[in-house]
């Protein structure tokens, strides 16, 4: 699945079930991605396509191990036939090899959805750090509260702690292709879109 229309089809079934901030998200990270288009190039519409797609194992008919990455990064392998590369995204979107060690489920993470490209998850833990929970604009600094599922706050303070340096280097990779990004609004600038790690 690479096309950005039927990924929005897809997000909005599968979030049907959830509260409406559910809907929210998708929307802006996907708001945010839609900015980079010009230094996107090709993958423009794989990376939007991802952003549509990359919380949607947070659905209860999805939820398989509890862990959202994993749960959506396999539903869209096996059920809609998706490309590897969104996949993967959906897979590894911000930081979730920190948390998939955390619940013991790294090796399946890694064994059946290896990490996407650099430079496109960059993008789009860039875009997901950046939107809020109601799809607002926000700074990275200022997320964190999308973890997937309740976690003492020892857990989350310490999978917070492990994605501050993965954020930073997407931050430091998206604004340095793009100079002035965050002064637009978009982005890790203090007054940029975000949501998770």
């Amino acid at each position: 699945m690479t096309n950005a229309g039927r990924a929005e089809m897809t997000a909005a079934t599968c979030s049907k079930d959830l509260c409406p901030a559910a809907g929210r998200t998708p929307r802006g990270v996907v708001a945010t991605t839609q900015a980079l288009s010009g230094i996107l190039g090709d993958d423009a519409d794989l990376l939007i396509t991802a952003a549509w797609l990359h919380d949607i194992g947070y659905s209860p008919a999805l939820a398989a191990t509890g862990f959202h990455p994993l749960d959506g990064a396999r539903y869209l392998r096996d059920a809609e036939h998706g490309s590897e590369r969104v996949c993967r995204l959906a897979a590894h979107h911000s930081c979730a090899i920190n948390e998939a060690a955390e619940r013991g489920l790294a090796d399946a993470l890694l064994c059946e959805l290896g990490p996407p490209p650099d430079d496109l998850a960059d993008a789009l833990i860039y875009c997901d750090m950046t939107t809020g929970p109601d799809g607002q604009a926000m700074a990275a600094d200022q997320s964190g509260s999308d973890l997937s599922g309740p976690q003492d706050g020892d857990t989350s303070t310490r999978l917070l702690g492990l994605c501050s340096e993965y954020r930073a280097s997407s931050e430091t990779a998206v604004t340095g292709v793009l100079p002035g990004f965050g002064a637009h609004g978009y982005g890790l600038a203090g007054i940029g879109p975000s949501c998770t790690c």
